[in-house]
């Protein structure tokens, strides 16, 4: 049985419930931004993400995402290294300092990651 709300304008609102038969899709599990994205995806394009699941183009579209985020990490992470000096010399001279600025790096590469593929 539908809940029909009346609104104080007069319009009357049926809220159905519908039930969706889908494929099982497996997403792809070797991902660190996956759930993030996922989750952004999910609740900020859902109309995209349901049309995208049940085409069943989900999972390619999370692993090209993936793909893409993972070699411009790699990309990033090396340029900020060389531009602030971090290399083996310093590793092993003072690890406790590659350590700490090899996470900032990290940290920084992966915001702007999830600016420019993930929240765009």
């Amino acid at each position: 049985m539908p809940d029909i709300k009346i609104t104080h304008f007069g319009f009357i609102f049926a809220q159905i419930s519908i039930v969706f038969y889908y494929q099982n899709s497996q997403l792809p599990e070797d991902n660190e931004i996956r759930p993030i994205g996922l989750t952004y995806f999910r609740e900020h394009h859902p109309v995209l993400y349901m049309d995208l699941f049940l085409s069943g183009t989900l999972t390619k579209h999370l692993a090209d995402t993936n793909e893409s985020a993972h070699e411009r990490m790699d990309l990033i992470v090396k340029q900020m290294a060389k531009q602030q000096r971090v290399n083996e010399q310093l590793k092993s001279s003072d690890w406790l300092k590659w350590l700490q600025t090899m996470n900032n790096i990290q940290a920084s590469a992966r915001e702007i990651i999830l600016s420019e593929i993930v929240y765009a």
